[in-house]
């Protein structure tokens, strides 16, 4: 039977006035008053009620205080034990849960109590509600701007072994030959004895833990092979074809082997694949299989942060001291790319209110059709630096160009004595004899030509265009420079275009 107390709701009679002044002042005035009053009575209690019935049943915990003190655990990263302990002696987080009983069923809860709550708050939408609960309350408390936010991905190492190519298909046949054993004993013992003492016996890990590198081949074709046998004898078992392990079987061998025939009269061979082709979100450990990897960032999950941030003045100093939320929170797998995640947070930022107008990211988010889409589609203005690489990038910021993206005058005030249309923009000539007597020369993009002095230009796209030099040519031949946009952060560079 649910139980749900109205948090809003006053006392006829203070329950804290057991409490002298100046302790019942430092509560009121700590964190733990701040959490009764803002956040305690708005926190989304409407996904736990689902799962009990309105009158029938042993009547549940409190919600508001179970999620409270979820909460709780978390922002003080304590165990469930040192959960439960806190819950029962510490007079703060009775204060901060609005715990007023003196009955000791209100202040004390199980392990598997915790357990049960954490399992519904994390399985449904639960634990999103309660973040942007949270944070409309506080950034409505404190008055924060959400106009510059910042976005950025963090890995989380996912707290499973790490399992080599050959720790992962013993891992994987093991498990299911075990849960095979277990469900279907009859099709268990028909397996070959050879198979099932290789994997099931008391050494299996010793064993393949000691092959030789040399050797490391030979035997991911060995266990590539098991696989394939196992996969094509019980896929076709209606008994056997819906259990996970033998799902993960055949996920492993999709993404880990092939199947060859070495001439016209052999039988088909199953063999592992080269290390290169195995895909990044392949199966990383069975006990984790939403788990995926990444060169750059290794095995296990990364996390979309995106936060809110105050700008500097030119004098060095912030504009307005503000408070720094974090406003958006999105966990997926290692071999996710960061530039894919930009679109759907601006579009969760959107639907929780708290939309930028600037959004500031790393260079993987940054890409021309991601910024072009941030501003048509939801008005964000994205700025991110370019991609590093052999490319050498110039400032083009200070010319001045027309509505068609052409160059009508350098920073000096010079117009061009010709504009040509080019396959990637346009290419201006500026009189020789100006610009190689110009003091600015050396750090101007305009290259020398026979004729005059050239600089080019793809159709702007940005009131900041950056410049891309795409090609190396004599300095007797004209050198194309594109712009690269939409950009809003630009890199000086003097060095000479490779």
């Amino acid at each position: 039977m649910v139980h749900v107390k109205n948090h809003k709701q006053g006392y006829i009679s203070d329950p804290w006035s057991h409490l002298d002044p100046k302790r019942r002042q430092l509560l009121a005035k700590s964190w733990s008053g701040l959490f009764q009053e803002e956040i305690l009575p708005y926190l989304p209690v409407a996904s736990l009620q689902s799962h009990y019935h309105d009158w029938n049943g042993r009547l549940t915990k409190e919600h508001h205080s179970m999620i409270g003190m979820m909460i709780l655990q978390q922002m003080h990263d304590l165990t469930d034990e040192e959960d439960i302990e806190q819950l029962c002696f510490n007079i703060q987080w009775h204060y901060a849960l609005n715990i007023t009983s003196p009955i000791d069923a209100a202040s004390s809860v199980s392990g598997k109590s915790i357990w049960s709550i954490r399992d519904k708050l994390s399985t449904e939408q639960a634990y999103n509600d309660i973040f942007t609960s949270t944070l409309k309350r506080l950034a409505e408390l404190f008055e924060v701007d959400f106009s510059k936010q910042r976005i950025e991905s963090v890995r989380v190492q996912f707290n499973m072994r790490h399992l080599g190519r050959i720790g992962l298909f013993v891992k994987t046949i093991k498990n299911f030959l075990n849960n095979l054993k277990r469900q279907h004993a009859g099709l268990f013992e028909k397996l070959n004895k050879e198979l099932i003492k290789r994997y099931l016996s008391k050494n299996t890990e010793s064993l393949f833990a000691s092959v030789k590198p040399s050797d490391s081949s030979h035997t991911l074709d060995q266990l590539a092979t098991d696989v394939h046998a196992l996969t094509a004898r019980f896929s076709q078992i209606s008994a056997v074809e819906n259990m996970s392990t033998l799902k993960q079987l055949v996920r492993l061998f999709k993404e880990q082997c092939i199947v060859e025939k070495s001439d016209a009269s052999s039988e088909p061979k199953a063999i592992a694949r080269p290390n290169k082709d195995v895909p990044s979100d392949s199966l990383q450990n069975p006990s984790d299989p939403d788990a995926g990897y990444s060169s750059h960032k290794g095995k296990g999950y990364q996390v979309q942060v995106a936060e809110n941030y105050t700008e500097s003045t030119d004098s060095g100093e912030e504009e307005k001291p503000e408070l720094s939320f974090i406003t958006h929170i999105d966990v997926e797998s290692a071999d996710k790319h960061d530039t894919h995640a930009l679109l759907p947070a601006i579009e969760e930022l959107k639907k929780k209110g708290v939309k930028p107008q600037e959004f500031l990211a790393d260079s993987l988010y940054g890409s021309t059709s991601n910024c072009d889409k941030a501003k048509d589609d939801h008005g964000v203005e994205v700025i991110a630096p370019l991609m590093p690489g052999s490319q050498k990038y110039f400032h083009l910021s200070l010319f001045a160009f027309d509505n068609g993206g052409c160059i009508t005058s350098c920073p000096c005030g010079i117009a061009p004595q010709s504009v040509k249309p080019t396959k990637k923009g346009f290419s201006a000539a500026f009189p020789s004899d100006t610009c190689l007597s110009c003091e600015s020369f050396d750090a101007c993009p305009v290259k020398k030509g026979s004729q005059a002095c050239y600089s080019g230009t793809q159709q702007m796209m940005s009131s900041l265009p950056i410049v891309n030099v795409t090609k190396k040519v004599p300095s007797s031949k004209i050198a194309i420079a594109t712009v690269q946009g939409p950009r809003a952060l630009c890199r000086n560079l003097t060095d000479e275009p490779e």
